[in-house]
């Protein structure tokens, strides 16, 4: 049985303890004139720039701060950890936010290494800042790139929107090298009924959860499939909510054929078995091979429809039930986040869940020279895959950027922590194939059944454009139908539509990996534009 990865909407943090000093970050939001963006953490380069502090960015900070690097740490969020680690805002007095995870200590021990770095300024932390591209430094290293005539950029410049709007400002940090470790995001597969309120994603109930204390529902089905489920409902579960079933659309005896990578992770067989011995004192039921395959309720949720699947996930006739509920919380799995990186050009490569993921060597090498990755990026595997990865690109940035400095530092560690990622991302890989999506998934969908939730199409209109326009991929369809054109810019819709249009999902390549306002494009500097 699996165990759950790193979640879009993390296993809850632990404040058993009072909670440590945040790590020196900006007193308020960069700010920025008609100069452009503020540098913020100075005008120098620093050594490495870090994109993400969740369990991978975090580890690679400290251990790199450790190492003699000079770090800036980025992050969309307030407050270190990620979704992963999510942590209750501070006006709700929680008393235990531990309860809801599992190895907080390791996180606890990082967050406090990073108060320690920042406040010997070894560090940089910079919330509330999301990055929404890098580009080479220098105008005249990328014209050369460009036309493949000199070496890769010896230094990067991030853009960043700072802080909330309507006080959000344009920030800009320059570092010899980049890790992106920016996580990643729930993968929903639609079905009639998805929109009505009460229906939220697995990863989503975790976030409310976690981030706000608060349930989606009183009763509350789990459905999808991956391993979060069994985090999902056994943390509903713990907190109150009654949760009638797990509804898995894989079969755990997709595992048989991984047995070697499993026996080689004793400790994720021990947590998947506390998963199960928590839906068995909640009498939670485990369907596997069925679905969610339609949500039913007016003004709100008020029973789902489950049926048995084949082997291709198609639904079997005679076999839907109902099962009455006010909220269902689903998901089938997660999707690495990639815009920032495929906007610099780095390689991916499709993963055993069909879902996308950056090409990264031994060392976290992406494709790019300079740019290092590290966590779900190049592939889900969940924190201790996470935390492992990016102390290892730490070690590989500090051997590229200071060899001297490097060399004193034990080969034995960067050797253990390969060790330890390969024996890890085997399991992962396991995982990943055993819940893979079924090609016959679509049967769920009415042609009436609403697919790009942002510009409302429905699937009806996207088969139009693939079987009678010619559609061929989703980049047609979506000119053809605005599919993925909305805020979320194909996120949530995006392997649905691929799916439709009969083609593996592929990563786009996009100057932004968010929303930017028009005012930041314009205080860039000519040689970023």
């Amino acid at each position: 049985m699996p165990t759950s990865p790193s979640d879009p909407a993390g296993p809850p943090r632990s404040a058993g303890r009072p909670r440590s000093p945040q790590p020196s970050a900006p007193t308020g939001p960069a700010s920025s004139g008609p100069a452009g963006p503020v540098r913020s953490g100075g005008a120098d380069p620093v050594d490495l720039a870090v994109v993400g502090a969740g369990p991978a960015g975090l580890a690679a900070a400290v251990t790199a701060a450790r190492l003699g690097l000079r770090v800036t740490l980025l992050d969309a969020g307030d407050r270190p950890g990620g979704q992963f680690y999510r942590h209750p805002a501070p006006g709700l007095g929680a008393a235990r936010p531990e309860a809801l995870h599992h190895g907080w200590a390791e996180f606890a021990a990082r967050e406090a290494a990073l108060c320690e770095h920042a406040a010997a300024g070894r560090i940089t932390y910079l919330p509330l800042h999301h990055v929404w591209t890098v580009v080479p430094a220098e105008a005249a290293e990328a014209a050369e790139a460009r036309r493949g005539q000199a070496a890769p950029p010896t230094g990067w410049t991030l853009h960043a929107v700072a802080g909330h709007a309507p006080d959000e400002r344009a920030a800009a940090v320059t570092a010899r090298a980049v890790l992106v470790a920016t996580g990643a995001y729930e993968r929903q597969l639609p079905f009639p009924g998805w929109t009505l309120p009460g229906v939220v994603g697995a990863g989503g109930a975790q976030a409310m959860l976690k981030g706000g204390l608060v349930l989606p529902g009183k009763r509350v089905v789990v459905a999808g499939s991956g391993p979060l489920l069994l985090a999902v409902a056994g943390s509903l579960a713990a907190a109150g909510a009654a949760v009638p079933a797990v509804v898995e659309a894989a079969a755990y005896t997709a595992y048989a054929g991984r047995v070697p990578a499993l026996l080689r992770n004793p400790g994720k067989l021990v947590e998947a078995a506390g998963y199960g011995g928590a839906l068995a004192r909640h009498h939670v039921r485990l369907l596997t091979r069925h679905a969610v395959t339609e949500a039913h309720g007016t003004d709100r949720i008020e029973a789902v429809t489950v049926a048995r699947l084949d082997r291709d996930w198609r639904p079997l006739p005679g076999t839907a039930r109902r099962i009455p509920c006010d909220a269902l919380a689903v998901g089938h799995g997660l999707v690495p986040q990639l815009e920032l990186a495929t906007g610099l050009g780095c390689a991916t490569r499709p993963g055993p869940d069909a879902a996308v993921a950056l090409e990264v060597d031994a060392l976290q090498r992406t494709s790019v020279p300079g740019i290092w990755s590290a966590g779900e990026t190049g592939g889900i595997g969940g924190a201790q895959l996470a935390l492992t990865e990016g102390e290892l690109a730490a070690h590989s940035v500090a051997a590229a950027l200071s060899p001297e400095r490097a060399a004193t530092d034990s080969g034995r560690r960067v050797e253990r922590l390969a060790r330890r990622r390969a024996r890890l991302r085997a399991f992962a890989d396991a995982m990943a194939a055993a819940h893979r999506p079924g090609d016959g998934w679509t049967g769920w969908l009415r042609d009436d059944a609403v697919v790009c939730r942002c510009e409302e199409v429905p699937a009806g209109r996207i088969r139009e454009a693939a079987q009678d326009l010619g559609a061929r991929d989703a980049r047609t369809v979506k000119l053809l139908t605005r599919a993925g054109m909305g805020w979320c810019q194909g996120r949530m819709c995006g392997p649905a539509v691929a799916a439709l249009a009969g083609q593996e999902p592929v990563a786009d390549r996009r100057p932004f990996s968010c929303p930017v306002p028009l005012s930041h494009l314009a205080e860039l500097p000519a040689t970023d534009r």
